[in-house]
């Protein structure tokens, strides 16, 4: 493999002296990194800088600062890196290129300090810019996030990504699409009081008030060892608090969001529910070129605009519901009345209609989406009707008055089947040890 040595000036850098790493480097140091002379993807090159701490002569994993090269989507990014032990906490955002905004303010040198903060200092140790004003998707111990900042995750293979952010009534987590976003997580404190910041404690994440005073707190389950990062995961969009094991050495949630698959955004592709037992269902079509019964990964247009109503309908499917919240909310109002709604909005693509408490046509509620994810199953009875656009004459059996039928017993084949083998299994276990026991019982005779 051809290689060419890849310089990186980044104000403060550091010549690697075999392998050994120190908490600050200086002006004038560099470092140079070999990367391919032609684009190799799914090389990663990394050259570590600076380490607070020596692993050896510690229980619990340092901080550690690393110049990396990644190859991305046919060129090279460079970033500089923050680690802990072997967990990535800090990367590139699939930018090339990075600035302080720090010239000609004095900055001396570069430091990690004990929290993981990697910080630019001048002559009098003030620090001019910092890694903790800038976060990617891991909120460290002893890091404060003011209102209206996030985290954002970006999982792979989909436009859509996540974000925690810090608002003025609530913490929540959201599913971005384009312009589009909905929660679908939210942990709001008592009497609608209002939040200046958070910060990451050693019990986990506090909530402050204008006064500075601690007003709520999302408690890590776990009390015997402390906190020392919080992540928003790039491939569930889920929320965690983590601790160091030293029993297994590695990194495990005190604390997470969401406890059930089904409650993650993207649990499964798009027109796919999630059923009682983790697993994905489709919502059958019918294919207009063969009229065969399409599965979820069939292409459903993501915008009816142009189309006119007279090609689209509503596709219900009872005892469903998405987990995607803050959509536009109707009230007294009818299922038929939201699923025209629906339908003569062109970029509405599904309605969720709840029938209210007891049965009171004046609390009937309809939520308009411009997104179709989340769907997953829920208990019967709860009054909930979740509609989706489709192509008119797409929708399998739709004028049957057995639609809701077909939903439950599409969602309900994986759980059936998997109660089946189990009791399957059982019977065989037992046949088979009543025939060991005979076969016993006649040998002694």
């Amino acid at each position: 493999m051809k290689l060419y040595l890849y310089t990186i000036l980044i104000l403060i850098l550091v010549m690697i002296n075999h392998g050994s790493c120190d908490s600050t480097i200086h002006v004038g140091h560099r470092v140079s990194l070999a990367i391919p002379l032609e684009y190799n993807d799914g090389f990663i090159g990394r050259a570590f800088l600076m380490d607070y701490g020596d692993d050896t002569k510690q229980i619990e994993p340092s901080f550690r600062v690393a110049l990396s090269t990644e190859a991305n989507k046919g060129k090279y990014s460079c970033s500089l890196e923050v680690f802990l032990g072997d967990v990535k906490l800090k990367g590139p955002k699939n930018r090339i290129g990075w600035r302080t905004g720090t010239s000609g303010q004095g900055v001396e040198r570069l430091q990690i300090l004990r929290t993981g903060n990697l910080v630019l200092l001048d002559v009098l140790n003030q620090i001019k810019w910092q890694s903790f004003n800038f976060p990617t998707d891991v909120m460290l111990w002893g890091q404060r996030l003011d209102v209206s900042t996030w985290l954002t995750s970006f999982p792979r293979n989909t436009s859509s990504f996540y974000t925690f952010e810090i608002l003025c009534n609530k913490v929540a987590l959201f599913l971005n699409s384009g312009r589009l976003k909905y929660s679908y997580w939210e942990f709001k404190p008592s009497k609608n009081r209002n939040i200046t910041f958070v910060e990451l404690g050693s019990k986990g994440l506090e909530l402050f008030d204008d006064k500075h005073k601690k007003m709520a707190q999302i408690i890590a389950s776990w009390k015997v060892q402390p906190v020392r990062f919080l992540a928003l995961g790039n491939r569930t969009g889920n929320l965690g608090i983590y601790f160091y094991s030293p029993t297994t050495r590695k990194f495990e949630a005190s604390f997470q969001a969401l406890n059930t698959t089904c409650d993650l955004p993207l649990a499964c592709k798009p027109y796919g529910i999630c059923t009682f037992s983790n697993s994905c269902s489709c919502i059958r079509l019918l294919t207009k070129k063969n009229h065969e019964v399409s599965d979820c990964n069939q292409r459903v247009p993501s915008h009816f605009c142009g189309g006119g109503t007279t090609q689209v309908e509503m596709l219900e499917l009872n005892d469903v519901v998405t987990v995607l919240k803050d959509a536009p909310k109707r009230i007294n109002v009818t299922k038929t009345t939201c699923a025209n709604l629906c339908l003569n909005d062109c970029k509405c693509v599904a309605a969720l209609h709840s029938y209210g408490d007891y049965g009171d046509p004046s609390s009937e509620q309809c939520s308009l989406f411009q997104l179709v994810a989340g769907i997953k199953q829920v208990e019967k009875g709860l009054g909930l009707s979740y509609m989706v656009k489709v192509p008119k004459g797409t929708s399998y059996h739709h004028n049957n008055p057995s639609v809701k039928k077909w939903v439950l017993i599409v969602v309900g084949v994986v759980d059936g089947l998997i109660i089946i083998l189990v009791l399957g299994g059982l019977v065989y276990y037992l046949v088979h040890k009543r025939r060991n026991n005979l076969q016993g019982t006649n040998n002694d005779t």
